[in-house]
């Protein structure tokens, strides 16, 4: 069907509709996603004759009113029929009592309003399907083929501006036509070899995608979970109907629409990605590593900590606990010198960096670039959301893995996560410990070798884990200037965040190795490592007390390796060979305590267990071999 380009008359107010009893009128039930104009459609169908009131038992606000002889019901925005939240729970509770829904989604956002649709159609409801926003989705270049839409999903579809009344004449005229549609292919076996029969389809998909109450009223429906199977065949389905649907072009659209098309073109994104990757590095890894950092920790090294410790032994003396204070791993000292002089400004040049990419609308497109790339490892382009938010903090990418769809994907994932993203803090470290280096070389290996051991890792685990790869379904926003106040509002956040997160920790990391270094533990375990660390990895001895302190916080071991190379006034001990071979370990070894905790949580001990051991051993192996070659080459 075509669009509607003409402005409609005003609607009627129903008059003559208004004396029809409502145990007469036909219902609808309007249900749709959040934000995609189902109120704007439900006023101009209802007219002033509303209803509004509490769904019983429930603070949800329900708004019933007429349209001719026809009841129409709005329910609270959803993205799924469930029992997920209360709306959810609402508006399946008002779908399971009638039978004939009036669809509403966004032109804009059709990869996700589509997966309720298509619920909809398993379920077994009529359906009218209203496609509204489309003067928004001319603006960002997408086309939609109506006509082969209804044709697919079996269901009527008419296109509306809801706001400018275009298309609800023709939808007023349409409403009647409401029927069945397709279902998701391979649904009906699912069904038929699942159930038992003398149940309605509604109550059996629910049954299936396991909604509580529904298997609580009808417990003698014997079915297995099949929600993730059943959530997997139909965003496949509805990929497929998309790609048969939809086109996007940048004729007639605006500036930030064609830019974001751009961007998600493979040769202009590839090369976007290596100019936003060399602008982190000359900002974070040069800039702040080198200038800033020099500033900070040498202001501090020359002024604060001299002060400290003539403080601390006026009150005390020198005796142990003065080491515990303002010793070499002093609490008030090393502690201090490393999260104000060193981490601080690292960590404020990434979030400030990242903010802004967030904020311009990059980061969707990146993940559709990225999309590809994914499935050989057996994940999908929404795996970039965690693992780049693990450049951030990994304990937090850990949790948000929860976005993925399957088992496969979040192990995948939360492995890539565990052995191979360094959080901000370590990650503005090793850049700044790469660029000491001062040779061509010590980027490239670094990448390589962290980029093999990933690749590697998830293409086993993509090998021999049961499970599929599900399919990209991402909103894209507008491109556009990042807000400086947003900008700065998310910077100063997740650094406090990082701060309060991060201190404790390494008050305790300082603790433990001010008593091992006071008691001999430490001289005894960095001889315990010393066939390992001297022989293998071909380190300084001293390197052990970076690992032990990695233990306790990965950017606290990271920023022990810092003072070895010579960042900031400290004098270097290691060679550019040393260094290199060092941030790699330091990358791979074991995640935070944090981290681990919720790795446990989120996967159980045997699986946390199993990727923590994997990362000890793969960042000691890879280690050695990049040591042996690089000395054998320099």
């Amino acid at each position: 069907m075509n669009e509607q380009n003409t402005t409609n008359p005003s609607l009627q107010n129903c008059k003559e509709d208004c004396s029809v009893p409502i145990s007469e009128t036909d219902t609808f039930v309007l249900a749709g996603n959040p934000n995609v104009g189902k109120s704007v459609l439900f006023n101009l169908l209802t007219g002033i004759y509303v209803d509004v009131s509490n769904y019983p038992g429930t603070t949800v606000d329900i708004s019933k009113g007429k349209f001719k002889n026809h009841l129409i019901i709005d329910t609270p925005g959803i993205y799924g029929v469930g029992d997920y939240n209360e709306e959810e729970m609402v508006a399946r509770d008002i779908l399971l009592e009638n039978n004939k829904v009036i669809n509403i989604i966004s032109a804009v956002s059709l990869e996700r309003d589509l997966f309720l649709t298509q619920q909809l159609i398993d379920m077994g409801f009529q359906l009218v399907l209203v496609v509204n926003q489309i003067d928004e989705a001319r603006q960002k270049g997408i086309k939609i083929n109506y006509e082969l839409l209804e044709k697919s999903l079996g269901i009527p579809v008419y296109s509306t501006i809801a706001t400018r009344k275009e298309g609800i004449e023709d939808l007023k005229k349409g409403i009647s036509r409401a029927k069945r549609g397709n279902k998701t292919p391979g649904l009906d076996d699912i069904i038929k070899y699942q159930t038992s029969s003398g149940y309605r389809t509604v109550e059996i998909v629910l049954a299936l995608e396991e909604d509580s109450s529904i298997k609580q009223k009808y417990p003698d429906i014997n079915i297995d979970n099949k929600k993730e199977e059943i959530y997997l065949m139909r965003r496949n389905h509805i990929n497929t109907i998309l790609e048969k649907c939809i086109t996007e072009t940048t004729a007639g659209a605006n500036l930030s629409t064609k830019i974001g098309h751009w961007l998600l073109n493979p040769v202009a994104g590839i090369l976007s990605a290596i100019a936003v990757l060399i602008a982190l590095y000359q900002i974070v890894g040069v800039f702040v590593a080198g200038e800033i950092v020099d500033l900070t920790e040498g202001t501090i090294t020359d002024h604060y900590i001299p002060w400290a410790e003539n403080i601390v032994s006026s009150i005390i003396g020198t005796g142990w606990f003065f080491q515990i204070l303002a010793g070499e791993f002093g609490l008030l000292t090393m502690t201090v010198q490393y999260i104000v002089g060193v981490l601080l400004p690292l960590v404020i040049g990434f979030y400030l960096f990242f903010a802004i990419l967030e904020d311009s609308g990059y980061l969707p497109r990146l993940a559709v670039l990225c999309d590809r790339f994914f499935n050989y490892v057996g994940l999908n382009g929404k795996a970039i959301i965690p693992i780049l938010l693990g450049f951030g903090c990994v304990t937090m990418a850990i949790i948000s893995s929860r976005i993925l769809t399957s088992k496969k994907e979040r192990i995948i994932a939360i492995a890539i996560l565990a052995l191979t993203v360094p959080c901000s803090a370590q990650l503005g470290i090793i850049v700044a410990l790469l660029a000491a280096t001062s040779t061509p070389w010590a980027w490239p290996v670094y990448l390589i070798t962290i980029f093999s051991v990933m690749l590697i890792v998830s293409m086993v685990l993509n090998r021999y884990l049961p499970g599929e790869t599900s399919g990209l379904i991402l909103d894209l926003p507008p491109m556009r200037l990042p807000d400086l106040k947003n900008v700065i509002h998310k910077t100063m956040k997740k650094t406090w965040h990082f701060l309060a997160e991060a201190g404790p920790l390494f008050v305790l990391g300082a603790f433990i190795i001010s008593i091992l270094s006071m008691t001999g533990a430490l001289s005894f375990i960095q001889d315990w490592l010393s066939p390992l660390v001297v022989n293998f990895l071909q380190l300084p001895k001293e390197t052990a007390t970076t690992f032990i302190m990695g233990l306790i916080r990965r950017d606290f071991g990271a920023a022990g390796l810092a003072g070895m190379a010579g960042l900031g006034t400290a004098e270097a001990v290691l060679t550019p060979v040393q260094i290199v071979v060092s941030t790699i370990v330091i990358t791979l070894f074991v995640p935070c305590i944090a981290a681990v905790l919720i790795m446990f949580k989120e996967r159980g001990f045997f699986e946390a267990f199993l990727l923590w051991t994997l990362s000890i051993v793969l960042a000691f192996l890879t280690g050695g071999i990049v040591s042996y070659i690089l000395n054998i080459i320099f």
